[in-house]
Order: structure tokens, then C-alpha cells, then sequence
């Protein structure tokens, strides 16, 4: 009797076992998924400030108006790359495999973290040209 119960608990345990893994990788993909767009609600809550940089660094008279347009298409270029990375943004259906998302998720995992780089740089150094220039900064970050 109890090897009956055994063969027949080993088989339901296993596929109990199955069903939490699966909800686990659905979890992760989710998780992955999270992760991406906070980065990506992150970096557009800064896009008032990208614009704020690139108008008060075109107003901005100075000893140095190369390090200023510089700067100006250092922020133009973190746009366009925040820009590029939402056209080029596809969530994969539900139905693709747990793996290939997870895949998936992780490339553009890297591909946000790669514009948020640009996003830190060029609103750093454009800071830093305007407060050499003597202009106040937007203080929003």
C-alpha cells in the first residue's frame, strides 16, 4: 500500500514542482521586465531637464562656445538615443518562450542602461560648462 501511495505521489510531486517552477520563470520575466521600463520612466522623467541644458547652454555666452555646442549635441544625442530605444522596444508576447524573454529582457536591460550613461554624461558636463559660464542650473535630476 504504501509503495501504491508512493507511485502515486512521486508523479504529483513532480508536476507540482513543475507548475511552481513555471510560475517562478513567469515571475522572473515579469521582474525583467519591470526592471526595463522603471529605467526607462527613470530616464524620461530627466527629459525636461535635457532640454532645459540645451536651451540655457544656446543662450549662454562664454569664452568657450565649442565646448557649449559640444555639449548641446551631447544632449541632442542622449534624445535621440532615449528615442531610438522606445521605437525599437517590443514586448514579446506572452506566448514566446519564458527563455527567449528573459533573453530578450536582458538585452534591453543593457540597451537603457547604455542611454542612461549618455543621459548622466552629457547632463553632467553640461552642468559643468554652464556653471564655469557662470549660469545657474536646472536643479532637477
Amino acid at each position: 500500500m504504501n509503495k501504491l501511495r508512493l507511485f502515486i505521489l512521486l508523479p504529483l510531486a513532480a508536476w507540482a514542482s513543475a507548475c511552481l517552477s513555471l510560475q517562478s520563470d513567469e515571475q522572473k520575466a515579469e521582474a525583467a521586465e519591470k526592471t526595463v521600463l522603471a529605467k526607462h520612466d527613470e530616464l524620461m522623467a530627466q527629459m525636461d531637464e535635457l532640454t532645459i541644458l540645451r536651451q540655457q547652454l544656446q543662450k549662454t555666452p562664454g569664452p568657450d562656445t565649442t565646448a557649449a555646442g559640444r555639449r548641446r549635441r551631447a544632449l541632442l544625442s542622449a534624445d535621440a538615443a532615449m528615442m531610438d530605444w522606445m521605437h525599437g522596444y517590443r514586448k514579446p508576447a506572452d506566448t514566446v518562450d519564458i527563455a527567449r524573454r528573459l533573453t530578450y529582457f536582458a538585452g534591453q536591460q543593457k540597451k537603457i542602461d547604455s542611454v542612461a550613461g549618455l543621459f548622466r554624461t552629457s547632463i553632467d558636463s553640461a552642468r559643468l560648462v554652464l556653471q564655469t559660464a557662470g549660469t545657474p542650473t536646472s536643479s532637477a535630476q
